[in-house]
């Protein structure tokens, strides 16, 4: 049974989200009456490259979780990482890879 405080985190949670949502709306919103061009060619020329390099990485890592896993399963005899707290690292490693790369590409100048 769910009482008052293990529902005022939920609704907490649902405003951040809410909140973000309607911030990344109004910048769109406001990017696109500017005029300006959203993305050249050197910006999705980074936003790809970024990608296609987060991409392995992700999956790199997935792969070497789910070995830990595996091996953690086989040689200590019960799971050492519950589902929820792998997909939320996995999540990170996606995006925070994604994140880095792209500044790290837009930094670097000539691509």
């Amino acid at each position: 049974m769910m009482d008052l405080t293990s529902l005022i985190p939920i609704g907490g949670i649902a405003v951040i989200i809410i909140l973000i949502g309607v911030a990344v709306v109004w910048i769109i919103v406001k990017e696109r009456r500017s005029g300006d061009p959203l993305q050249d060619e050197r910006t999705q020329k980074i936003n790809g490259k970024a990608a296609f390099y987060s991409f392995f990485i992700g999956l790199y890592f997935m792969l070497g979780l789910l070995w830990v896993l595996f091996i953690g399963k086989i040689v200590v005899g019960y799971v050492i990482l519950e589902a929820t707290p792998a997909l939320i690292i996995s999540t990170l490693v996606f995006s925070l890879s994604f994140i880095g790369l792209r500044w790290y590409f837009n930094r670097k100048g000539d691509i």
